[in-house]
């Protein structure tokens, strides 16, 4: 079950950094109108979740507060609509992503206590970081 643990928690880092990373490469600076982090750079589930809300409110105000659904086939703010909206479902996609790495984290942390625990009570040794007992 230890082990398990630290291959969960390796694989919500590294998908935590991949997704970050991603994020970063896209070059997408949070809107200085944005309720939070205006400015900052999206690179985190906070920062993605504050633009997807400001494109949100921006579309919005570009469609004289209609969602894409709303507009007429013929109606030249439908584009803005959809550009909006894929842009928000990329963001959002990533701030599920962030959620799902951190959740892994935590089963990992929460699958090597349970482990110690188990092998403790076992009468096993339970091994430490700075090496095994006895």
């Amino acid at each position: 079950m230890i082990i398990f643990g630290v291959i969960f928690i390796v694989a919500g880092g590294v998908t935590w950094l991949a997704v970050r990373s991603q994020l970063s490469d896209e070059n997408i600076t949070v809107s200085e109108d944005a309720s939070a982090f205006a400015g900052d750079k999206v690179a985190g589930p906070f920062t993605a979740y504050v633009q997807a809300n400001t494109i949100e409110k921006h579309a919005l105000e570009a469609t004289g507060g209609k969602t894409y659904s709303e507009l007429a086939k013929d109606d030249p703010a439908r584009q803005t609509a959809m550009t909006a909206s894929f842009l928000r479902a990329s963001l959002f996609t990533s701030v599920v992503a962030f959620g799902v790495a951190l959740m892994a984290i935590g089963i990992g942390v929460a699958m090597i206590l349970i482990g110690m625990g188990l092998r403790s009570v076992a009468g096993d040794p339970v091994p430490t970081l700075g090496g095994s007992l006895p």
